[in-house]
């Protein structure tokens, strides 16, 4: 229990999540930025792929305490008919509302955010009027609501961009600002409000532009997302040395000791015995992980093992002091100093995906992780 609890703390986990794989499916978008920037181990691609080292998504809860979607998928809106009235002989214009809410409960206190976007997706429209009774572009209006939607009046515009009707995807906001504000005051958070306007020859023209919003797994994929980009600022410790003896770590011990095994040599020049890297896979099924870490299922961290005695070659990647050390010790010019240490001198960053305990899928980064290459030190 107290070697989980430090594995626990290594990965900065305060509370388990509960388990939800594989009945709950994460964002596409998450899945795809874990494959750009990590391979299928979780091992960093190259440094700077990420922009900080969390990345948190938020996908739309509807309205705070409550609210949620409309039968059909779309989201719950108050069409406003003819926002303007037309003049005699000119094409009314139509507006359109959509409330979106994100619960940003879980970001961590000190967490400093770099980046938010605001994710949605448009979605083509179902059926076509004549292109002469419509225009071909929408205006789109992104808005910080700054009381309830019950207020919708009251709120604050933060971006606005022209949209063709007759294309769907993703389109992306830079709400960073608007973000920032709401976790420094969690209350000031009402969500977002989309209005869509556009001229029509018919007054019967409303809902001409229709965003995803989450009915069930058919458009699950399709949710909104807000995505905040931040720095965890938590120095995670490096004391933890995984050991094979713990029973969740396998390491290559175990199959080697089944081989046949060679003849034996003198120990101090085999070069069995001289520091390498051996394999220590971590599995999270055998934790007990497996049920909210979407990937990877496991990664091989290694660990080095082997002896530094004199002399010290180059494949031994020895530093000048480990190098003295060794001489030292072979000499016998001081019994108090022993041979230098087989360990990690080069390490690289893992990369987790997995549900939180409010269910939001973390992309996680943590340094120094897995050994690539042993040293005598």
């Amino acid at each position: 229990a107290a070697a989980l609890q430090r594995l626990r703390e290594v990965f900065d986990i305060e509370e388990l999540p509960p388990d939800v794989l594989p009945r709950k499916k994460p964002p596409q978008f998450m899945v795809d930025l874990f494959n750009k920037v990590a391979d299928a181990n979780g091992i960093t691609r190259a440094p700077g792929l990420l922009h900080g080292d969390v990345v948190r998504s938020f996908e739309d809860r509807g309205a705070p305490g409550g609210g949620g979607a409309e039968p059909g998928g779309e989201s719950p809106r108050r069409p406003a008919g003819s926002g303007v009235a037309p003049k005699e002989g000119s094409s009314p214009v139509h507006a359109d509302h959509y409330h979106f809410y994100f619960d940003i409960s879980a970001m961590e206190k000190g967490e400093q955010m770099l980046k938010a976007e605001f994710r949605v997706f448009k979605l083509k429209r179902t059926h076509l009027s004549r292109r002469s009774e419509v225009q071909h572009f929408c205006k789109v209006e992104v808005y910080e609501l700054l009381e309830s939607e019950n207020k919708p009046q009251k709120k604050h515009l933060i971006a606005s961009r022209l949209l063709s009707l007759y294309t769907e995807g993703w389109e992306v906001f830079n709400v960073t600002q608007t973000v920032s504000k709401w976790v420094g005051n969690s209350s000031s958070n009402h969500g977002f409000w989309i209005t869509t306007t556009h001229v029509s020859n018919s007054r019967m023209e409303h809902h001409l532009v229709t965003f995803a919003k989450k009915q069930g797994t058919l458009q699950e994929s399709r949710n909104a997302l807000l995505v905040l980009f931040t720095n965890s600022n938590k120095r995670r410790s490096h004391s933890f040395v995984p050991s094979a003896t713990t029973g969740v770590m396998k390491s290559s011990s175990a199959s080697m000791s089944r081989r046949p095994r060679a003849a034996a040599a003198p120990a101090a020049r085999s070069p069995l015995t001289a520091c390498h890297r051996r394999e220590l896979y971590v599995d999270f099924h055998a934790i007990g992980w497996s049920g909210w870490i979407i990937y990877p299922s496991g990664y091989n961290a290694f660990y080095c093992r082997g002896s530094c005695l004199f002399p010290l070659g180059e494949s031994l990647n020895a530093t000048n002091h480990a190098t003295v050390q060794s001489i030292v010790h072979t000499l016998k010019l001081s019994q108090d100093v022993s041979t230098p240490c087989c360990v990690p001198d080069e390490l690289k960053s893992l990369n987790l995906l997995y549900f939180d305990d409010k269910q939001n899928v973390v992309l996680k980064n943590y340094k120094d992780m897995v050994a690539t290459r042993c040293g005598c030190h």
